[in-house]
């Protein structure tokens, strides 16, 4: 069952190591994904969901969208003091967790050029932040020192061959969003995620379509040793 829709927003800054991404570190000891370092959103409120003057959404957005893009705007502002307007956001993804987790979000992912000025954190929300490439982000994990969450650790992937801000605010706006409905692989060591494609995904479509009939076809987040591996046939 799902409780609502949620938010979030990778803000994005060219470099000169190149693409960088805004991460925010979760407190350790309590509130949802402790100790994690994400990306700034939250879940859409009344106030979002009433929001009144839509204007600065897509064309193509539905209510619910709209909204998302609200909390967006709102919830970046909240946890970062940086400034958005619903027009800078550009949808990326959907996510929707595991059928066995606790509280169940539908999670509408957008991409957003960093606005000028500091990040000012907000205290009961995250307790540090990071401007990185996504490959510096990922060494951080594999050394141990900061821990990324699979919709997290996906986006960044995504982001790897960008550039620039413009090259991937503009593959995203030219590309369909794609929809990650997470399963994990019961019984499963290493711990395994799955999504549409892969071949031991359980709601797959039929052979024709999906490619079942492969046993090798992969679209997978496999927990090792040293992370995740993300594993995704072509």
């Amino acid at each position: 069952m799902m409780h609502g829709t949620a938010s979030t927003v990778v803000l994005l800054r060219d470099s000169a190591d190149g693409l960088q991404v805004l991460l925010l570190e979760r407190p350790r000891h309590r509130g949802s994904f402790a100790g994690a370092w994400v990306f700034p959103g939250g879940l859409v409120d009344p106030q979002d969901a009433d929001g009144g003057n839509a204007s600065g959404a897509d064309a193509d957005d539905d209510v619910e969208l709209a909204a998302a893009r609200r909390a967006g705007v709102r919830e970046t502002a909240e946890e970062t003091g940086l400034a958005l307007a619903a027009p800078d956001l550009v949808r990326l993804s959907r996510w929707f967790p595991p059928p066995e987790a606790p509280r169940r979000y539908r999670t509408e992912f957008f991409l957003a050029k960093a606005p000028a000025g500091e990040v000012v954190l907000s205290p009961d929300e995250h307790v540090a932040s990071a401007w990185l490439t996504p490959a510096e982000a990922f060494r951080r994990q594999r050394e141990g020192t900061m821990d990324l969450v699979p919709p997290t650790w996906v986006t960044l992937h995504g982001l790897l061959h960008h550039n620039t801000v413009a090259g991937a605010l503009e593959a995203a706006a030219a590309s369909v969003p794609e929809t990650f409905a997470t399963r994990q692989l019961s019984g499963r060591e290493p711990l395994v995620m799955v999504w549409a494609g892969d071949a031991e995904y359980p709601d797959a479509a039929p052979p024709e379509t999906a490619g079942r009939s492969d046993p090798a076809r992969r679209h997978r987040l496999v927990l090792g040793t040293g992370g995740w591996s993300y594993q995704r046939s072509r």
